[in-house]
């Protein structure tokens, strides 16, 4: 038997998620523990797991699509590879000085401690050289000095070493001829010039992304090559390619020179799922709602495209999801607008000095994991709380990965919260059930109410183990009336993942005047941006069903910021003036008359894939479910008597009214007394309040 089969991984803080989809559609999910040491261990096993399900050979997959942590967890702490940094002679303090804000408490703090620099001091090395802003020598690059510099960066045995001359993204001379002697005289580090990173103006910003990078890419590749091999142990030699945080893909092949940008590629795919999901249900706008064991996001889709920005602040602070500029480390990647907050399944419940309840962003993680897990946790988690709260069956969680201890649960809220704050077991579980939907709210009042979108305007769609479990209680906090869980939500960024295009871009620094930019020279600057951007992608030749699309990096003169314009026809760039004016009207609702300005040339490349059907392989025949009864508490403070229903068994149009719970193999839904739940042709569960 032979079928063209695509295969996905997303690996979170608890759990590893693998879908195999067939080439008719049908899914075959394994969800298990992450490996946090060895986290290709996970994916590998996972991915036995669906093999076998499938009963397919190893030579039915066509494509392999990852999603992993590794970069955002090296960076946020600290443990990226052996580093050098090298600069331009008296920039070497550039990334101690940074640029930091004092937000949220540290404004009153008066003992504030500044953020520990991203590099120690004796790892930074200068080299005599200068260029000004519009690429001309100031200072002839020291071939001389910049030798003894490589020397003395090859005594400390860095894995990658990273460039950042000053104004490199006008001139990238100087940068090429260090990168030679340090290929020369380093042969075993990578190299990572920061004209091929990022070569656009702002120092530190550029200085830092590149220095990311170069602390990411070693590590990238040894993961990589692990996973890589343990595939082609399976018999799968099908492409291997990484999501981006863009919510696209790349190959492997350039993952490592490109590792900062899949900080946030779980948090994309589960956007690109939902994005999908709004097209299918022609839904014009769409709050994307992913709640899994360690952080719950939030983004939003107007018109089938979520929204992307070009830079993260890692380990950056801000309020409830969102992150404030000069907070943490600024990274120039292409990013979904995500909010995100410690909030999942395995977040810790615990209380402050004022005896006030807090929930996360502490999580216990995979390992030792909730205290019903019974592997050696101790702290109260949400998952702890909702098995108590009758939301959760022991037996069988995580697609039969394991059962919970309902007994350790209980017992560890006791302890912790319910003995200290003279409560019952049951209540301080509902305690912490609805404090964690006040944080997760907190994610979408940024991407929504921060952006000036009235929520109640969207549907939301429940992503995530836990996600569907939540979901009404954060639609709650904003008047949302229409909840949807799609089938195989606990698995939706991996599914999410199968349906994304391959996906470069590039841009680089180009300041002039609005009316001093002709065709003929924005033709030989696009040409210019489109082969970097090839490269990325690792393409060089044509490509049959490529897209480019091109744009201008627009401004006021003297704002400091810019916002991106289309460019289709470069006959009319006469007309993109007018065009950014309107844009800007659109964004911030006012429509300055100054003089305008172009700073960057921008080059987006995408290659379409063939995506996966959405279809439901169960009996979609109309059907009464049957299903058990079992005591669930919910706002009354009361056991109620609550229906437990197997989602498989629901056929297409079984309506029920709350309070109901639907179990899945990898998810489980919670509809509360005043809500209902309709199943549709496509398996999906469509919650809606009825009072």
């Amino acid at each position: 038997m032979s079928e063209h089969c695509v295969i996905s991984a997303d690996i979170g803080g608890t759990f590893t998620d693998v879908v195999l989809t067939r080439g008719d559609g049908r899914m075959h999910v394994a969800k298990q523990l992450t490996t946090p040491e060895a986290p290709e261990e996970s994916v590998l096993e996972g991915v036995r797991r669906v093999l076998d399900e499938a009963n397919v050979p190893a030579s039915s997959i066509v494509r392999v699509v990852h999603g992993t942590t590794l970069a955002a967890n090296a960076v946020i702490e600290r443990k990226g590879a052996r580093v050098a940094f090298v600069t331009t002679e008296g920039f070497g303090d550039l990334l101690r000085i940074g640029r930091e804000a004092r937000v949220e408490d540290d404004r009153y703090d008066l003992h504030f401690d500044p953020a520990l620099p991203p590099l120690r001091r004796e790892s930074i090395f200068e080299v005599r050289e200068r260029m000004n802003a519009r690429g001309e020598v100031i200072e002839p690059f020291d071939e001389t000095g910049a030798r003894e510099v490589a020397l003395q960066i090859s005594k400390r045995e860095p894995e990658a070493i990273a460039i950042c001359f000053l104004h490199s993204y006008a001139n990238a001379d100087h940068e090429e001829r260090m990168e030679i002697l340090l290929r020369e005289i380093v042969p075993s580090a990578r190299v990572i010039p920061s004209s091929r990173v990022h070569p656009e103006m702002r120092e530190f910003d550029r200085a830092s992304t590149t220095l990311f990078t170069a602390e990411v890419a070693p590590l990238m590749a040894r993961y990589l090559a692990k996973l890589g091999e343990g595939l082609s142990g399976m018999g799968i030699d099908a492409p291997l390619q990484i999501m981006e945080s863009s919510g696209g893909v790349m190959a492997a092949s350039v993952a490592a020179e490109r590792a900062v940008a899949t900080l946030e590629s779980g948090g994309a795919a589960g956007v690109m799922a939902a994005a999908r999901f709004a097209e299918f249900y022609e839904k014009p706008r769409v709050i994307s709602f992913d709640m899994g064991g360690t952080t719950a996001k939030a983004g939003v889709i107007h018109d089938g495209s979520p929204a992307v920005v070009r830079e993260l602040h890692v380990g950056g602070r801000g309020s409830f999801g969102g992150r404030r500029a000069g907070t943490g480390m600024p990274i120039k990647t292409p990013t979904i607008d995500l909010a995100e907050v410690g909030a999942g399944g395995g977040s810790i419940a615990w209380l402050d000095p004022e005896g006030v309840l807090r929930v996360g962003p502490r999580s216990a993680g995979a390992d030792p994991g909730p205290a019903c897990y019974s592997r050696g946790g101790r702290a109260p988690t949400v998952t702890d709380a909702n098995l108590v709260l009758g939301y959760l069956t022991p037996e069988g969680f995580a697609s039969g990965s394991f059962d919970l201890d309902p007994d350790a649960a209980r017992e560890a809220l006791d302890e912790a919260i319910a003995k200290p704050l003279g409560t019952s077991v049951e209540r301080a579980a509902w305690a912490i059930h609805i404090a964690a939907n006040a944080n997760m709210a907190s994610a979408i009042h940024v991407v929504t109410v921060q952006r000036g979108l009235d929520p109640r305007d969207h549907t939301l769609v429940a992503f995530g183990g836990a996600g569907p479990m939540h979901v009404v209680g954060v639609a709650n906090h904003f008047g949302i009336d229409h909840v949807i869980a799609p089938p195989q939500a606990g698995v939706a960024s991996a599914i999410g993942m199968q349906s994304t295009d391959l996906t470069a871009e590039h841009g680089r620094t180009h300041l002039v005047a609005a009316e001093a930019l002709d065709s003929d020279e924005a033709s030989s600057l696009f040409s210019e941006v489109e082969q970097a951007a090839r490269r990325k992608m690792g393409i060089e030749d044509d490509v049959e069903g490529l897209i480019v699309e091109r744009l201008l990096d627009v401004r006021f003169v003297g704002q400091a910021h810019e916002v991106s314009i289309p460019v289709e026809d470069l006959t009319l760039l006469s007309t993109v003036p007018d065009r950014f004016r309107e844009r800007y009207r659109e964004l911030y609702g006012v429509a300055p008359k100054g003089r305008i300005e172009f700073a960057a040339i921008r080059v987006r490349l995408r290659l379409p894939v063939v995506r996966p059907p959405i279809v439901d392989d169960r009996d979609l025949a109309s059907k009464t479910p049957g299903g058990h009864t079992r005591p669930a508490f919910f706002d009354s403070g009361k056991a109620v008597g609550t229906k437990v229903i197997r989602r498989g068994e629901l056929g297409n149009g079984a309506e029920v009214a709350g309070p109901v719970i639907v179990e899945g193999p990898v998810d489980t839904t919670v509809v509360p007394p005043g809500w209902s739940m309709r199943v549709d042709e496509m398996g999906s569960l469509h919650l809606r309040r009825t009072n």
